[in-house]
């Protein structure tokens, strides 16, 4: 699984546009939706802990997980500037090897984080998020989609500001079903510039081997959403949300 290391002091800034606001707000509407008690939520792949401070300002009891200590420490840091009715906790852990000390009422994934896992091992991620959710609890996630990755191909994107600029280079190889972000990363240190490199891979998983992957490992109740919608996704649709509820 691909982990975030220079990247992880700009992410924010580079996604400083995006609507978070809106993005807790629809994670909290599944919830009310699905009719589910929800007090306490684990945040998979949680990166900076941006959803994650979100959803605890407004109560719930947050568990964030994530595979890059670069990125938890930008989270860790963002929580401790508020006081939040329960503080959230941050455990650095790779999802595929998921092992919390007991269950939630409901687990999200947000931008795309479950991407980032490989075909193969996605209904492992499956099962093991299914141990630690609740019998009728939630889980609520984005993917980005095939169409997506396509109209990336071949792209290059450019964030930048006094202090830092960031290149993103991206393909798309359709018989592997892989895109692959490659990034440069200079940040200002005094009269000089420093130079770093990441390579990113996300997976396509289509919705009908999510929902097949998630029957298989303790879901039921699969639904599909367009992006922050609650009406079906469209064909050339970029994101898909899914909403499913754990066994009972």
């Amino acid at each position: 699984m691909n982990e975030y290391f220079s990247l992880a002091g700009l992410y924010d800034r580079i996604m400083e546009e995006t609507d978070y606001d809106a993005w807790a707000e629809y994670l909290v509407k599944h919830f009310e939706r699905m009719g589910a008690e929800v007090s306490s939520v684990l945040d998979l792949a949680c990166g900076t802990g941006v959803i994650t401070c979100r959803l605890a300002a407004k109560g719930y009891e947050l568990i964030g997980v994530d595979i890059s200590p670069e990125m938890l420490m930008e989270a860790n840091a963002r929580a401790a500037e508020e006081d939040y009715p329960i503080q959230p906790m941050f455990i650095n852990q790779d999802l595929r090897e998921l092992d919390m000390y007991g269950t939630s009422d409901a687990a999200i994934c947000s931008f795309d984080g479950l991407n980032y896992i490989e075909p193969e091992e996605l209904g492992e991620v499956f099962k093991r998020v299914s141990y630690f959710v609740r019998p009728g609890g939630v889980f609520v996630f984005d993917v980005n989609t095939e169409a997506k990755f396509r109209k990336m191909d071949g792209m290059t994107y450019v964030d930048e500001d006094e202090d830092f600029f960031c290149a993103w280079r991206t393909d798309y190889y359709e018989e592997e079903r892989e895109c692959v972000y490659c990034v440069d990363v200079f940040q200002r240190e005094g009269e000089l510039w420093s130079r770093s490199s990441e390579e990113h891979v996300e997976y396509t998983h289509d919705a009908q081997t999510l929902k097949e992957l998630l029957n298989e490992n303790g879901f039921e109740d699969v639904e599909f959403f367009g992006e922050l919608s609650f009406s079906g996704p469209e064909a050339d649709e970029d994101r898909i949300f899914v909403c499913c509820r754990r066994k009972d």
